[in-house]
Parts: C-alpha cells; sequence; structure tokens
C-alpha cells in the first residue's frame, strides 16, 4: 500500500488498505495480539504496524499483490525455514497472499520466538 498521507496509527493504516487485505491484516494484527505480553505496543514504523516489546517485535503491511510480515532482525525466518517453505521469503520478509492469509498456528509460533528473542535482549 502506497501513497497518500503516511498514517498515524495502525486503525489509519488498515482503513487505507483495500480487501481483501484489509481483512487479512487485521485478522494478522487479532493474531499477533492473541500472542505478545500485555505491555507490548502497536506502533507506525517505516509507513507500516508494527508491535513493539523491548524494541520491535514483528509488523505486517499490504502491497498490491500480496501482503508480508517482518519479523524484526532476527533468526525467525532461518529457524522457520521448513515451515515457510511455501512463502517467499527474504532476509526479513515472509510474503503471503493477500486473499489466502497466513496460519494462525505458524504465526503464533514465530510471534513468541520474538518475544523469547527479545526478552533475552532485555
Amino acid at each position: 500500500m502506497r501513497g497518500g498521507k503516511v498514517p498515524k496509527t495502525v486503525d489509519e493504516y488498515l482503513a487505507k488498505v483495500p480487501e481483501p487485505a484489509r481483512s487479512t491484516l487485521t485478522h494478522i494484527r487479532k493474531v499477533i495480539r492473541s500472542v505478545v505480553p500485555p505491555e507490548a505496543t502497536e506502533v507506525i514504523s517505516y509507513n507500516i504496524p508494527m508491535f513493539k516489546y523491548n524494541g520491535m517485535l514483528i509488523g505486517y503491511a499490504a502491497f498490491s499483490k500480496h501482503c508480508s510480515l517482518f519479523p524484526t532482525g532476527s533468526g525467525v525466518i532461518e529457524k522457520f525455514k521448513k515451515e515457510l517453505a511455501g512463502y517467499k521469503t527474504s532476509r526479513g520478509t515472509i510474503q503471503f497472499p493477500s486473499d489466502k492469509g497466513f496460519p494462525d498456528a505458524l504465526l503464533k509460533k514465530i510471534v513468541r520466538a520474538r518475544v523469547q528473542e527479545n526478552r533475552e535482549w532485555d
């Protein structure tokens, strides 16, 4: 999702995302919220929604042909390489179809791993 005014809140960001990506990202947000510690916060960083807990934790975004997860600066993508085999990945990005979503169980594992990494840096 590009162009226009830079959103100041996650709700503003999601309001600008067209369907089906909006519903997909709203669900991703809900799943992430279900596993992060209560003191985790949501911010807009690099113009995308991010969760923070002892530093940046994970972000997500919509693009014209896909959605992405950004498990910031960690070895999570490598750690879950086998489970992510069906997805396009790079060093810091996991791409998935906007209309298909991302498996809740795998997302929860990734978020828990990121929380643990950030706890170790605390």
